[in-house]
């Protein structure tokens, strides 16, 4: 590690004593707590503290068993840094106590009966079980060092190109805690380890992990009819470079996050990248109301954006805003994204509420965000996919307009609303539905292209699949609100029921509705990226802000596979057949015979002039794959009633082959079959066709 010095050297400078260890000023540069040969490096910052203090503690225990202040001569600038001799890592947990002044008017709030985490700890100790508060007792988290010596052998980046990823989103207690998963070590890393093999039978490319850094699901602890209500999806970070410990297995004393890198090698090992997702937009310590755990004791003025009158801007809508294009707030997040690349070798980034990164200061928009613009930009960063939910709580909506240097794309949630009206049957859709299909060119043609567009109809915000066609309304009454949480506008349809219903024609109905929307999102360009769960009909009861429902409300409940195979044989089918087709995913060489690489139909071929009352579109993808010729039509017809279709016509010698109909129940055809002339797409139906030779 850059920095270090040869033990040897150590006692050239002569060494203080401190409680007893030998100390010595320390490695100013390596931020954190550093194992080095014989002992363990500080490092702190601070813009404003006046003195700073290392607090050790055995394991469990509440209290410091020693307390060494930094002495003077160990501050350079804003920082400390100290080697403490002697010290095994196994043997203590670590905190801080910063003094400085205290001007709340200000947003100045030191104070030194505060015990802090280290914002850089690699480790956070006190909830490494669920639902269970600190270890120690009281109320404060403290860090461990941990021992970096994963072998990750000869492994290297998969650099998956975005026409070939196919994105799987969840939560890694969700996908496996429910006993129906079978797995032996539900709700955990080494849980989703052992559903490999199912992600590869269903052919997904990437997974997207809900939040992993360390966080506090029992903040907001919280109860309602009875239940328990944590905050479960994990969007307020305790620590940025720690793991969540309470998502392993078994306890990892100082060697946390080796489960997780097991989970990634073997994933990489498989094809699988793995995308975390991060929240840089606001932390666990909340408003003036809430708890101090680091950054409000080390320099709170600077780590949040403040009103003039220092209270907390909430551009997140959890109580305050970190202020992340302030020097040493960028540095931090740079110096994260680093870690997680080098240490845990992730794939990518998926950045909530990505338009709260490019504030300034006092939360006005910029137009180039020197965040944004540096992990851009960063060497380290280079191949890691930066992917932005391009919009915040304050407002700001950037979709089609974050700023991006060629290197970020965005969560198209123009794509989702868009496509969900469609294909519920709203009027006037058609146009806006094609332009989605063709990857967005009227929003990112100047840049990346479709590369730039991750499309998705649910995610783990708002309803599932299932839900999308089994409710018209929220139910989120359980979340303890009276449902006034949550979007109310969700372009949903009951198909004639609200929720549950034993009427076979609604199921069915509904049956057609999901597999028309899967099947829209993975013969669409641009990135898919789908809900796990929603391969097999999942539901989570008609709520769509399931954050606090740490239950069957938001676990997975693998009993609807074995009822819905169906559904998963849809999934399994769609995404094989996106990989086989070329033209699909990107532009190729085009096909022998002229036709362009996209182009959009009404019942009649090459007629796209979609007006108000237009319910169908027809979608002709041509290039070529593997060198030959490739030809492949989307039929969808979002109508009420049947209509009579004309496809495009082929070269002489060549035909259209039905592989694919939702109105059919097994609607992965066994026996394809060759279609000519005219044809009827059923109601509310969709069906897929490729070009075959005379004989295929």
């Amino acid at each position: 590690m850059a920095g270090f010095l040869q033990e040897s050297k150590y006692h050239l400078i002569p060494l203080g004593e401190l409680c007893g260890y030998k100390v010595r000023p320390g490695m100013y540069e390596i931020n954190g707590a550093t194992a080095i040969p014989g002992g363990v490096n500080f490092t702190i910052h601070s813009h404003l503290a006046t003195g700073c203090e290392l607090l050790l503690f055995h394991r469990k225990c509440e209290e410091p068993y020693a307390v060494l202040p930094f002495p003077d001569n160990y501050r350079i600038g804003n920082v400390f840094s100290m080697i403490v001799f002697g010290l095994q890592i196994d043997e203590f947990e670590y905190a801080y106590r910063v003094d400085g002044p205290y001007c709340p008017q200000k947003g100045i709030l030191f104070d030194k009966s505060n015990i802090l985490l280290d914002p850089y700890a690699k480790a956070v100790t006190g909830q490494s079980v669920w639902g269970q508060k600190t270890e120690g007792g009281g109320n404060h988290y403290r860090a461990r060092v941990v021992k970096d010596d994963f072998d990750w052998g000869d492994a290297k980046q998969l650099l998956t190109p975005f026409e070939d990823i196919i994105i799987y989103e969840m939560h890694v207690r969700g996908f496996t805690k429910d006993a129906s998963s079978g797995v032996r070590h539900p709700g955990t890393f080494a849980g989703i380890q052992e559903k490999i093999p199912y992600l590869l039978e269903l052919g997904v490319t990437a997974v997207e992990l809900m939040p992993i850094f360390e966080f506090d699901e029992m903040k907001d602890l919280r109860r309602h009819e009875g239940k328990r209500l944590l905050n479960y999806w994990g969007y307020n970070t305790v620590s940025f470079f720690a793991p969540n410990t309470s998502y392993t297995a078994t306890t990892e004393y100082n060697q946390e996050g080796n489960e997780l890198k097991r989970l990634i090698k073997l994933l990489h090992e498989n094809g699988i990248e793995v995308y975390l997702d991060v929240v840089f937009n606001h932390t666990a310590e909340g408003n003036q109301d809430g708890s101090v755990i680091s950054f409000k004791g080390l320099d709170n003025q600077i780590y949040y954006m403040l009103t003039p009158e220092g209270h907390y801007y909430n551009f997140s809508g959890c109580g305050n805003t970190l202020n992340c294009n302030h020097p040493i707030v960028q540095q931090m997040i740079l110096e994260c994204l680093r870690y997680w690349v080098i240490s845990y070798r992730v794939d990518g980034f998926r950045f909530d509420l990505a338009s709260i990164l490019g504030r300034n200061q006092d939360g006005s928009p910029m137009s180039k965000p020197p965040l944004l613009e540096s992990l851009a930009f960063d060497p380290i960063l280079g191949n890691v996919k930066l992917i932005a939910e391009a919009w915040d709580a304050g407002g700001l909506y950037q979709v089609g307009n974050f700023p991006s240097w060629n290197r970020w794309v965005e969560w198209n949630g123009k794509y989702r609303d868009d496509l969900r009206s469609f294909l519920k049957g709203d009027c006037g859709k058609a146009n806006d539905a094609v332009i989605r299909i063709f990857g967005s060119p009227d929003l990112y043609a100047e840049r990346m292209g479709c590369n730039a567009s991750v499309n998705f109809i649910t995610c783990h915000d708002g309803f599932t699949l299932y839900d999308l066609y089994a409710y018209n309304r929220k139910h989120n009454e359980a979340n303890g609100w009276g449902n006034t949480d949550g979007a109310d506008d969700n372009a949903s349809w009951n198909c004639g029921v609200e929720g549950d219903t034993e009427d076979t024609e609604v199921l069915r109905l509904r049956m057609r509705m999901m597999k028309n929307a899967a099947a829209v999102l993975f013969l669409s360009r641009g990135t898919p990226m789908f809900l796990a769960g929603d391969e097999f009909c999942n539901t989570r009861f008609g709520n769509n802000n399931p954050y606090c429902q740490d239950n069957l409300i938001s676990w997975l409940d693998w009993e609807y596979l074995k009822k819905n195979r169906t559904m998963f044989a849809c999934f399994q089918f769609l995404i094989s057949f996106r990989k086989a087709h070329d033209p699909i995913r990107k532009r190729t060489e085009s096909c022998s015979f002229g036709f362009p690489e996209m182009s959009a139909h009404d019942v009649f071929p090459w007629e796209g002039n979609f007006h108000e009352d237009s319910h169908y579109i027809g979608i002709l993808y041509a290039g070529k794959s593997k060198g030959k010729d490739d030809c492949v039509y989307l039929a969808i017809n979002t109508y009420w009633e049947d209509l009579s279709v004309q496809l495009p016509d082929l070269p002489s010698g060549l035909h259209w082959r039905l592989v694919f109909d939702t109105f059919e129940e097994e609607s992965v055809l066994r026996d394809p079959r060759k279609v000519e002339g005219e044809l009827t797409v059923r109601r509310r139906s969709l069906m897929v066709f490729e070009m075959r030779g005379s004989h295929g």
